[in-house]
């Protein structure tokens, strides 16, 4: 699989009219992106119709969407036009409030499914317990021989999350899709997610949005060492990044290092 990681910059959206002009300069990016190297899957940051600030929360009750709204109008089109999936970043509107979700559209143009962030966070940058609520359970879903697992941001800390992913969901991939502020917590991003890769044995694409308070995405193969790096993305630019997946490298890495298979029962007393 061939998977397309953006790494873009967002602007201030105080408006509908500002997050849709938005959504419609990426929409663009993107096709220019996909006419010059196709891809499987395309992959955009944590809440990426909107910019991540105080501002836009508190304006949640014009910016939220539901999942056949704005960003769904368009990225169905790429989606169908280019022959991929797109998994995109909204404030979603709910029931009971607002979450933070990433969806994912298939190339017929239908709505494969939304993951709901499970861990809000409240310190350095971030003040979403003021705003959202958080999601209730992981989601998974195949696509073209891949079994992907969207989670977003701050839930990297969460060892419980990524392991449950990849021995009860048998993902191959997990997409942490962020908005990571170069706040104190911004130094340890990295050690998460590369940490999380390597025990887990699976790809892990960490995709941050661009700007000069954002950037340093990284891309984790199943094994990482002086022969097999991660790949790191510009420190602050705009970035359209082919990733190749491979379920064979996970089987491979598995087989070589057996420390899934050696895990004892239990860790209990």
């Amino acid at each position: 699989m061939r998977l397309l990681a953006c790494q873009i910059e967002i602007p201030p959206t105080p408006t509908p009219a500002a997050r849709d002009a938005h959504l419609d300069l990426v929409a663009r990016n993107l096709a220019d992106a996909l006419a010059q190297t196709p891809a499987d899957l395309v992959v955009l940051p944590e809440l990426s119709a909107i910019d991540y600030s105080r501002d836009s929360f508190s304006r949640l009750d014009a910016l939220a969407e539901d999942l056949s709204g704005p960003s769904f109008e368009r990225f169905r089109e790429t989606a169908r036009r280019f022959d991929v999936a797109v998994v995109y970043g909204i404030p979603r509107r709910g029931d009971d409030g607002y979450r933070i979700s990433q969806v994912a559209v298939g190339p017929d143009g239908e709505v494969m499914g939304c993951f709901d962030k499970l861990h809000l966070a409240q310190y350095g940058a971030s003040m979403e317990k003021e705003y959202f609520q958080r999601g209730e359970a992981p989601f998974s879903f195949s696509f073209r021989g891949v079994k992907i697992a969207p989670i977003i941001c701050y839930d990297i800390r969460f060892p419980e999350l990524a392991r449950s992913l990849a021995l009860e969901h048998k993902a191959d991939l997990i997409l942490h899709c962020g908005a990571y502020a170069r706040d104190p917590s911004f130094y340890s991003w990295h050690h998460f997610v590369v940490a999380r890769a390597l025990e887990n044995q699976l790809y892990l694409l960490s995709l941050n949005r661009a700007g000069t308070a954002f950037g340093n995405s990284i891309f984790c193969p199943p094994w990482i060492d002086e022969v097999s790096p991660a790949l790191r993305f510009p420190e602050h630019e705009e970035a359209f990044i082919t990733c190749e997946i491979d379920p064979a490298r996970i089987a491979a890495t598995r087989r070589e290092y057996s420390f899934l298979a050696d895990r004892l029962p239990s860790y209990g007393s």
